[in-house]
C-alpha cells in the first residue's frame, strides 16, 4: 500500500512539474521548430536574409561566443519567441515569449 501511494504521489508531482513548464516546453506549438514562425525556411529567419547574414557587418542580431566570434543570429517570431540559429540557419535554441 505504501509503495502504491509513493508511486501515485510521484506521478502527480511529475505531471504537476510538467504542467508548470508548458510555456518553456519545445512541445508547445509556439516554441516548436515545426511552427512556420520559428522555421529557418521562413524568410524572416533565413540565413539568406541580409539582416541575418554573417557577411552583414551592420547586422544587430548576431550571436557571439566569448572570444567575439559570430556563431549565429537571433530573430523574434510574431508570437514573441526569440529563436537562435547558427550561421547555417540551424535552430540551436529559443527563448519563450514573455
Amino acid at each position: 500500500m505504501k509503495k502504491t501511494l509513493v508511486v501515485s504521489l510521484s506521478l502527480i508531482a511529475a505531471c504537476t512539474a510538467s504542467a508548470q513548464n508548458w510555456e518553456n516546453s519545445p512541445n508547445n506549438w509556439a516554441n516548436s521548430p515545426n511552427n512556420w514562425a520559428n522555421s529557418s525556411n521562413n524568410w524572416a529567419n533565413s540565413p539568406n536574409n541580409w539582416a541575418n547574414s554573417p557577411n552583414n557587418a551592420n547586422s544587430n542580431n548576431g550571436v557571439f561566443d566569448n572570444s567575439g566570434n559570430r556563431i549565429g543570429y537571433s530573430s523574434q517570431s510574431p508570437n514573441g519567441v526569440t529563436n537562435i540559429y547558427n550561421n547555417n540557419g540551424d535552430r540551436i535554441g529559443y527563448r519563450p515569449a514573455r
